[in-house]
């Protein structure tokens, strides 16, 4: 049975917490997604100078700059490079964009409050490997201030509160889609799979000690053979008679439908342009010489598979008695313990975790893509089997993840319809972001002053 990965994007914006998956950066933070370019508060030092308005707001030299050189790291890193001035026209087109889209954002009334900010900041430490105050003794080495980074994770979170409203909350998915897409993706696949064939074989054998002559007589026996099934003689009576084959013809020289890898390559190589009833030329092999006769040719089943995970975790809920703050300095302490062998994840997790899990030894069981809030998958699919997260900060609380195993597993219907659902979902957000960004931008006064240096 021939297995396919069904193809699955991540949907950027899914929730008002895109920011978890960012990566600390000297220059400043990136997030995935539409809000990579999330403008930071503008500073205008002495040496600096505005190179835009964007409505009344402005967009500065050393913005650019910044920007384009944390383009210029990214595109190299994905082996990509691109140029100085590429980079600093891309960038001050992003932070052009960025900047009307965020006044859109205030302009709808869309308020981002401190808490979320500092459940975002809490997620950049945790996907970092760094404390609270690990992250902001990094910010201060690198001589960014607190106020601005998390002005910018309000920006950030802005960004894609925004997005969401103005085209995520758009898109629809009729069923009529989902049923084409699911027929499109089995077509294709389908015929990519390996085929499986049943071959007919007639063996004429040569003995070690023939004679060149032998063989000659021997190769002409094949190839008369060859000639009489293909003027319509019945193979399978030709093999009883002639076939030196192991069997010696009893079964008609019927060898079985088998997936191809099955057969010799020669055998594969010499039917692959026949159709079904053709018979192939005279081949040579170790043991003789081969008539071939393709009776059968099919398609192997086509299963749409999912890679499936199976992760445990520890959830600590926040309250009057439990800040943040104390909940991941405590999982911090609890998987170093675990990590060193000195506890037990399960026994952690029958005994302090606060979720339905608990009992399980925090175990989740098998889960498909989409199970789980995206700040909670995006921190297991990173991890590898046996591996212990940092700790996350999610909607629910605090929690510890361990992947303890990793699958494909056939989807069942509802799962590929939910998936593909998913798949057609992020290909229209893709299209709809691009119209939505062109209708805000052409919205805007852009007013363009000095060039970028």
């Amino acid at each position: 049975m021939n297995k396919h990965l069904f193809p699955v994007r991540a949907l950027w914006g899914a929730c008002a917490t895109v920011c978890l998956a960012v990566a600390w950066l000297p220059l400043g933070v990136s997030a995935q997604g539409p809000a990579s370019a999330a403008s930071s508060p503008v500073v205008i030092r002495s040496a600096d100078f505005i190179v835009a308005v964007v409505n009344s707001e402005p967009v500065t030299n050393q913005e650019v700059q910044n920007l384009a050189l944390r383009l210029e790291r990214e595109a190299q890193a994905q082996g990509r490079p691109v140029n100085a001035p590429e980079a600093k026209r891309l960038a001050l087109e992003q932070l052009i964009n960025d900047r009307a889209q965020i006044q859109k954002a205030r302009e709808a009334g869309i308020v981002v409050d401190d808490e979320a900010v500092g459940q975002a900041e809490a997620s950049v430490a945790s996907n970092n490997q760094l404390t609270l105050e690990g992250l902001r003794d990094r910010l201060q080495q690198d001589g960014v201030s607190l106020s601005a980074f998390r002005e910018q994770l309000r920006n950030q979170l802005l960004l894609t509160r925004v997005r969401e409203r103005e085209v995520e909350a758009r898109i629809r998915i009729s069923d009529v889609e989902v049923e084409q897409f699911l027929q499109e993706q089995i077509k294709a696949q389908s015929a990519r799979a390996p085929a499986e064939l049943n071959l007919g074989m007639i063996l004429i054998a040569v003995p070690e000690s023939s004679t060149e002559e032998q063989i000659k007589l021997l190769q002409a026996q094949a190839r008369d053979v060859a000639r009489r099934a293909r003027s319509g003689e019945n193979f399978a009576e030709l093999a009883k008679t002639f076939s030196q084959a192991a069997d010696r013809g009893a079964n008609g020289g019927v060898m079985g439908l088998r997936p191809a890898e099955r057969y010799p390559d020669l055998f594969v190589q010499a039917v692959a342009a026949l159709p079904v009833g053709g018979v192939s030329e005279v081949l040579r092999s170790g043991a003789g010489f081969h008539v071939l006769k393709v009776l059968e040719r099919q398609q192997a089943p086509v299963t749409l598979m999912v890679t499936q995970t199976r992760a445990r975790h520890i959830l600590l809920r926040l309250g009057p008695q439990l800040t943040q703050a104390q909940a991941l300095v405590q999982l911090s302490g609890l998987r170093q313990d675990i990590v060193s062998g000195k506890a037990d994840f399960a026994e952690v997790a029958k005994r302090l975790s606060q979720d339905g899990s608990a009992a399980q030894g925090g175990d989740l069981g098998w889960a498909s893509p989409g199970m789980f809030v995206p700040e909670f998958e995006q921190t297991m699919d990173r991890l590898r089997p046996g591996q212990v997260a940092e700790p996350l900060v999610s909607r629910f609380g605090v929690h510890l993840i361990e992947v303890t195993d990793r699958r494909d597993a056939p989807m069942s219907d509802a799962e590929q319809r939910s998936l593909a659902r998913n798949v057609l979902r992020a290909k229209k957000l893709e299209e709809a972001y691009v119209a939505w960004a062109e209708d805000v931008r052409s919205r805007a006064y852009v007013e363009l002053r000095e060039p970028v240096q």
